[in-house]
């Protein structure tokens, strides 16, 4: 596992130093992307002002459209793949500062952050080069106040830890268009349907019923994040939905949202 070197090491163009233990890294990605498993010696906000990308720790996968962004502490492997091309402005936090805020105790696990249009303008604000050193460390204490965790969790994907429910999920992940049966993912897995049932209800908190429409909705919202003019009625029958209404009823199941609705707000 790679440990990258914290930004003030190194400083460019693209990297800003606070000069109070907050680091600022602004780059950008093409679509196919992949940053492969790694840690930081820093806790981090990892967010894409543009574009979409998926955030996968040992913990799940989250799909990351500009609404939204990820808190991962410092020492949490995690990679990311650039699903849709990104402008990635991201916050690095030293252990010393959350520590000296007070916020060490409640940023110690990873999760899906709420952008609002405030936090953004936040964020972006901080990239600017006129941002003087007043300016800046109010606009941090902003963000940090503003750091809400998402209600919803229709773009995580909880991943199983036990080994035959975690071969179970690669398989369904592969292929969530596919209508899996869990009598014969279990044969596959080399175990029973009612075991493997239980196994994923106990490790993802949902039923294998659920979890699979979770996978199928997270497929959706890459491909109306990620691709360019596509249409619902296309993602419905890429995904295997008979029509429409159907995957716009499971969708909001999932999401709260039409797939319209969303892919206007991305």
């Amino acid at each position: 596992m790679t440990i990258a070197e914290p930004p003030i090491r190194a400083l460019h163009q693209d990297r800003r130093v606070t000069g109070d233990g907050v680091h600022l890294v602004a780059r950008s990605y093409r679509k196919g992307v992949r940053l492969d498993p790694h840690m930081h010696r820093e806790a981090q906000l990892v967010y894409a002002a543009s574009g979409t990308m998926q955030v996968t720790t040992p913990k799940g996968r989250w799909l990351v459209p500009p609404d939204r962004a990820v808190w991962v502490p410092a020492l949490l492997p995690h990679a990311i793949d650039v699903l849709a091309d990104i402008e990635m402005r991201t916050l690095y936090f030293d252990q010393a500062w959350l520590a000296r805020e007070k916020r060490s105790d409640s940023l110690d696990h990873e999760f899906v952050v709420r952008v609002s249009p405030l936090v953004h303008q936040a964020i972006l604000a901080l990239f600017d080069a006129s941002c003087g050193r007043e300016r800046t460390a109010l606009l941090i204490r902003l963000v940090m106040l503003e750091l809400h965790q998402a209600e919803d969790s229709a773009t995580f994907i909880p991943l199983p830890q036990e080994p035959r429910c975690r071969r179970a999920a690669d398989i369904v992940l592969a292929d969530p268009t596919k209508d899996h049966d869990i009598d014969a993912l279990a044969r596959t897995v080399g175990t029973s349907a009612r075991t493997l049932s239980r196994l994923f209800s106990a490790e993802t908190q949902l039923s294998f019923k659920s979890w699979c429409q979770r996978a199928r909705i997270a497929a959706a919202i890459e491909r109306l994040s990620s691709t360019a003019n596509v249409s619902v009625k296309q993602v419905a029958s890429d995904l295997g939905y008979a029509s429409v209404p159907a995957f716009s009823h499971a969708f909001r199941q999932v999401t709260g949202k039409t797939p319209t609705a969303f892919a206007e707000k991305t």
